[in-house]
């Protein structure tokens, strides 16, 4: 058997994992693999397993390419040329790990990857549809938000991949141009995190983090930081009041796009007579998108205070009641009521999870459009949804984080 301790290994690379790695196998183990694609043969790095780990006992590796033996049809010059391949993976600037690879193949590998995430938790019988590009250039200036990092030496940059090292670089091509100005327009920072947002108005905000902040001491405790600017989003004519450190879509496009695929979801699904949910409901877009369709007694949930004021203001003058709190203890608190309608649900990364699930359920709605940035997770709760008897009608893809292994599928339910 090959030492763990020998750093390089050459392999075969057979398919994609979740999280924008590849999979290849080594001695009956398998190896997961950075910067690679799948029909290729590359030379890895294995990377060092963590402080008292022992690799020869562990069930997989992880590696990192460095060198391309035999390139796939697919492959292409890195998108970020400072994360390409050909620069030590120590030095690649995380964040854009299919940029190696054309982008109708990514949406190709994407659909993979929702595949094998449905057939292993979602149950028998669901077919991932097609991941629909959502632009027609080349996948880049689509972040209207980077985060970017000071460490000690007052060097600026994003995280190296995999990593909590910044790593300087001349280019940000995934940024909104304006963003991508700001960004290396940045010097003599204090350590800490900087991020930048433009937001419908098209002048970037320069938010920064001190990693020596903390809150001062008052005679009755702490003084609160300032409240964060109020800034504006536009989706159709509607505008959405959110904070600039808040919560919004990445992509320029992403909202609309979103709320015109549950719109169609859910056309026909909305009774004006029932009481529709918006879970996990930020600041109030899919509140908004039950109101288009006819709903006139909407609630919407955030644990956010900030953000639930903002729907409030945001839906006013419409019926919706836009409550702070937790989801999963608001329905556990639900009792009694009149006729559930429609409900979306638009969870963290972690999803929904079996509780929430199974309170959804119990509010007996007729129907539920849920929007899923991560497939596994969305794959496990269809699975406890289908297993409570619910059927999956209809699922549509969306690539709108181009050159990243992130997407978002949004999926009908019905009894």
């Amino acid at each position: 058997m090959t030492s763990p301790d020998a750093d390089l290994l050459d392999l075969d690379i057979t398919g994609i994992a979740h999280g924008g790695t590849f999979v290849a196998r080594h001695e009956g183990r398998v190896v997961f693999v950075s910067d690679a694609i799948p029909g290729e043969r590359v030379r890895a790095r294995l990377i060092a397993p963590g402080e008292g780990a022992d690799a020869s006992t562990r069930s997989f590796w992880r590696a990192e390419t460095v060198e391309v033996l035999d390139a796939s049809e697919h492959r292409r010059p890195h998108l970020w040329a400072e994360a390409d391949v050909t620069r030590d993976p120590a030095d690649r600037p995380g964040g854009a790990d299919l940029g190696h690879i054309d982008l109708d193949h990514q949406r190709v590998l994407k659909r993979q990857v929702l595949t094998e995430a449905l057939d292993r938790f979602a149950g028998a019988g669901l077919e991932a549809p097609e991941i629909e590009a959502v632009e027609s250039g080349d996948g880049s200036g689509w972040r209207t938000r980077v985060t970017l990092h000071v460490d000690d030496a007052g060097q600026v940059g994003p995280y190296a991949a995999r990593s909590h090292r910044v790593i300087p670089v001349t280019s940000h091509p995934l940024a909104r141009p304006a963003i991508a100005e700001a960004a290396l327009s940045l010097h003599g920072e204090a350590p800490g995190r900087i991020e930048l947002v433009e937001p419908a108005d098209g002048t970037v905000r320069v938010i920064r983090r001190d990693a020596t902040e903390r809150p001062a001491k008052v005679a009755r405790g702490f003084r609160r930081r300032p409240a964060p600017e109020v800034i504006h989003e536009v989706v159709n004519d509607r505008r959405f009041a959110v904070d600039s450190t808040g919560f919004w879509q990445v992509h320029p496009r992403a909202a609309s796009v979103l709320d015109a695929a549950v719109y169609g979801l859910l056309d026909g699904h909305v009774d004006e007579r029932a009481t529709h949910f918006d879970l996990y409901g930020g600041v109030g877009l899919f509140a908004a998108t039950l109101a288009d369709l006819g709903g006139t007694d909407i609630v919407t949930v955030e644990s956010s205070a900030r953000a639930t004021q903002h729907a409030a203001e945001n839906l006013a003058p419409l019926a919706v009641s836009a409550v702070t709190a937790r989801v999963d203890r608001f329905l556990a608190t639900r009792t009694g009521g009149g006729r559930s309608g429609a409900v979306i649900l638009d969870p963290p990364r972690a999803g929904a999870g079996r509780q929430v699930v199974e309170a959804v359920h119990a509010l007996a709605p007729e129907a539920i459009a849920y929007v899923a940035c991560d497939p596994v997770a969305l794959a496990r709760d269809l699975g406890t949804f289908r297993g409570l008897g619910w059927n999956v009608d209809r699922l549509r893809g969306f690539d709108l984080f181009p050159h990243s292994h992130h997407f978002e599928v949004v999926a009908l339910l019905t009894r």
